[in-house]
């Protein structure tokens, strides 16, 4: 979503390496090139207005020039300045004294309230909490049903005591769902409201109803990322109406421009606290400013990508896998079984594309992490399937024949079962390597990680012998000078220098002579 903002920004701050100092004129054209960037984000004027008026005035300051790098001040300046108007610090739930707490969610129709209920009670479920999810809206067709579904698809409860499609009271429903979620001990209970298309008095006052009914800790309004400029008139409309505590944005993975986000906290004054990034049930989390600035500015996202990495990847299998690398067969215990393990738990963390995008710098190759194609894993995960156990633990018994076969099972071309045995070979090389403190294969040491000159044996030099001409008349009359010092060395005594003996006339001295 806020892939233009970013190379803007990227553009803008390129302009300003490489330069020691910052004059006014620099200032003013970075300002300007900002407000361009946030303007063409859909971002609102009063929002654009005070963030210019913020970084004009700190890049003019003192922490700019007295830095020994103006630029990256700027980037920082910026930085936390898109912190402050994304709300600050995480918001998060409050949870009332006395289960159950109570969560509204109030939005326009479409705006995915239903589908968000299910996520919310699944992040929910995962934190140890029992939610409910309560079918307040009973005048969509089928919104009752759907709820239903999603309720059962995120594995939590729902109360659904009318059919709705206009049918049933929603205040008396929000009203019974209090005391069944006492009978039943749910902690949490997520009351779904109806929408409308547009703001309107009916509307207003069946929220403000069931709010009255219910008393929530927490009432959310869910927005559309999508819809611009109308999210912040909606969000206006809803507090003054009927009160909101926080935000909640969805379909925050769409090619809109992504003003709406960067304005309804500033312009409502209530943070947003969660955002909905996906279809899947999965995609959702609370939504951190300061990780969002780093995004938009292409620094990247590792807290949240260390964060899915801890949810999925199990501790215990970490350390199995990181023993069999370590071992002294150089790696060979670390089967196609063990990749194949690996590869699923990394796709279980979600897209690869989304992945890459949490890394720093990312943004620069931005159009080859969007071309990345996800079933290059389903395929190789069908070629690993396809062979026998045996083929799985020693891949080097992998012929041309069984190639063939392989290919055949997996329904790709045998050049791509080859290829995928060389990888292999290459990744379980370097992986092992890592392991063991040797650093990357092929790279020099680096201090900490292993490989440098500290950790290398060191090698004896073995003694040069003194080498022999290659000029044979030069080498005879070397050969003849050597014979003859030789020969002077035995005359003037033995090695160490001493008198030469004779043989024959040699006798032990006395001390020595009693040993005998």
């Amino acid at each position: 979503m806020f892939d233009t903002l970013s190379d803007r920004l990227s553009a803008t701050f390129k302009n300003l390496r490489g330069k020691g100092r910052l004059s006014e004129a620099d200032i003013d054209a970075t300002a300007r090139e900002i407000r361009i960037a946030l303007l063409e984000a859909d971002v609102a004027l009063p929002v654009v207005r005070a963030f210019i008026a913020n970084v004009k005035e700190r890049a003019r300051g003192v922490e700019v020039s007295q830095a020994l790098n103006p630029a990256q001040q700027v980037v920082k300046i910026v930085n936390e300045e898109l912190v402050a108007i994304l709300g600050g610090e995480t918001r998060r739930l409050r949870f009332a004294k006395t289960a159950p707490t109570v969560i509204m969610l109030a939005g326009l129709q479409g705006a995915g309230k239903t589908t968000l209920a299910g996520k919310l009670g699944l992040w929910l479920k995962a934190q140890g909490h029992s939610p409910l999810l309560v079918a307040c809206d009973l005048q969509r067709p089928n919104a009752v049903n759907q709820l239903s579904v999603v309720a059962e698809r995120a594995g939590v409860a729902v109360y659904a005591p009318e059919p709705g499609n206009g049918v049933g009271d929603p205040v008396q429903v929000a009203k019974d769902s209090i005391e069944f979620a006492k009978a039943k001990v749910h902690d949490i209970v997520i009351v779904d409201t109806a929408g409308r298309l547009g703001i309107d008095q009916e509307l207003m006052q069946q929220a403000a109803d069931i709010r009255d009914a219910v008393s929530p800790d927490e009432i959310l309004f869910v927005v559309d990322a999508m819809i611009g400029q109308d999210a912040v008139n909606t969000a206006e409309a809803f507090r003054d109406g009927v009160g909101f505590d926080g935000v909640v944005l969805s379909k925050l993975d769409g090619d809109a421009r992504g003003g709406a986000a960067l304005s309804i906290a500033h312009v409502t004054g209530k943070q947003i606290m969660f955002a909905s990034n996906g279809e899947k049930l999965e995609d959702f989390d609370a939504f951190h400013p300061d990780r969002m600035a780093s995004r938009i500015l292409d620094m990247g996202d590792l807290l949240t990508l260390i964060e899915q990495a801890e949810k999925t990847f199990s501790q215990e299998e970490a350390a199995k896998m990181a023993s069999k690398l370590q071992s002294s067969k150089g790696g060979k215990d670390f089967t196609l079984d063990d990749f194949l393990a690996q590869m699923e738990q990394v796709r279980k963390m979600g897209s690869i594309s989304k992945l890459l995008g949490m890394l720093p710098g990312m943004g620069q190759i931005k159009d080859q992490i969007n071309n990345i194609d996800e079933r290059d894993i389903d395929r190789t995960a069908a070629i690993i399937k396809s062979m026998t156990p045996k083929e799985r633990a020693e891949p080097t018994i992998i012929n041309g024949s069984r190639r063939a076969r392989i290919a055949k099972g997996s329904g790709v071309e045998v050049s791509a079962v080859k290829s995928l045995v060389e990888r292999f070979f290459e990744a379980r090389k370097m992986m092992s390597k890592m392991a063991q403190g040797g650093g990357m294969p092929g790279m020099p040491g680096m201090p900490g990680m292993g490989g440098g000159p500290g950790r290398q044996k060191k090698q004896v030099k073995q003694a040069k012998g003194k080498r022999k001409s290659g000029n044979p008349m030069k080498r005879k009359a070397e050969e003849a000078a050597a014979a003859e010092r030789r020969e002077q060395a035995a005359a003037q005594g033995g090695a160490f220098g001493l008198p030469a003996q004779d043989d024959k006339n040699f006798e032990l001295p006395d001390e020595f002579k009693k040993f005998m």
